[in-house]
């Protein structure tokens, strides 16, 4: 499915922090949303996953606007991935994943076989089958961060959308899950910290600054040493690999000599 954003909008405190921004991930394609801190990276997912209502302009999945839809039918068809999302419940992982499938429940279509199907595939992909039985309150940080990833994938959501989803997860985890999420298919609209991951695996980057979106296009050419350079305000070289595709190699800043001796 198509995601867009056209001239969107959002005000706090008498500014915008996202400020008149039209972008669009397309059918099957993983884009990644890259900034600085406080640059409206959260704030626009929030608005693209109808959490949030724009000051102004739209967003649109397959062109009908997503502040006409009902919840539950958004639900089946865009999941989202919050940086932090708690339950007060006392529910085990299993519990928390078969959240993912209450949009697809009703008094037609009870809960049944292929539903416990998805739910235990959604575990096993995240590598938290061994947990199902695992009450919530005693996993850690990054258990419960792969149990969010489990619900939306069970969830089976034609758009995936996450902000920051590798927070809490060390690195196997952290490329197993954009490896698993790129891997799936469908469309994914992903806030990434870390450049190389966003150059790694997205098709395109979007990079937010200040509000506004500065630059969309393919890796290579999105995350040059200048651009680095403006947004991000650090020193970088650009390595271009064999299948195209960027690494970079971060410079370390320059202390200030205090003029004394360590």
């Amino acid at each position: 499915m198509r995601l867009a954003a056209e001239n969107l909008t959002f005000r706090a405190g008498g500014r915008a922090i996202v400020d008149d921004v039209s972008l669009e991930a397309r059918p099957g394609e993983f884009m990644a949303l890259v900034g600085p801190n406080g640059s409206g990276k959260t704030t626009l997912i929030a608005m693209l996953a109808g959490l949030k209502r724009p000051h102004g302009g739209t967003v649109t999945l397959d062109r009908q606007p997503v502040a006409t839809m009902a919840r539950r039918d958004l639900a089946r068809h865009l999941a989202l991935v919050e940086q932090q999302a708690e339950t007060g419940e006392r529910l085990s992982a299993r519990q928390a994943v078969e959240l993912g499938r209450t949009p697809h429940l009703g008094a037609m279509s009870p809960w049944g076989a292929r539903d416990d199907g998805i739910v235990a595939r959604a575990l096993e992909a995240v590598d938290m089958a061994p947990f199902a039985d695992r009450l919530w309150h005693s996993l850690s940080g990054g258990e419960r961060q792969r149990l969010h990833i489990a619900r939306a994938l069970a969830q089976e959501p034609k758009v995936l959308i996450l902000d920051e989803p590798t927070n809490h997860l060390d690195v196997e985890h952290q490329l197993g899950l954009l490896a698993l999420v790129r891997r799936r298919g469908g469309t994914v609209l992903a806030a990434l910290h870390d450049l190389n991951h966003a150059a790694l695996f997205a098709d395109r980057i979007a990079v937010m600054q200040g509000g506004r979106l500065v630059a969309v296009g393919p890796p290579a050419a999105v995350l040059t040493p200048e651009l680095i350079g403006a947004v991000f305000k650090v020193t970088a070289a650009v390595e271009i690999g064999p299948d195209g595709r960027p690494f970079i190699r971060f410079a370390p800043p320059a202390i200030p000599s205090t003029g004394r001796d360590p």
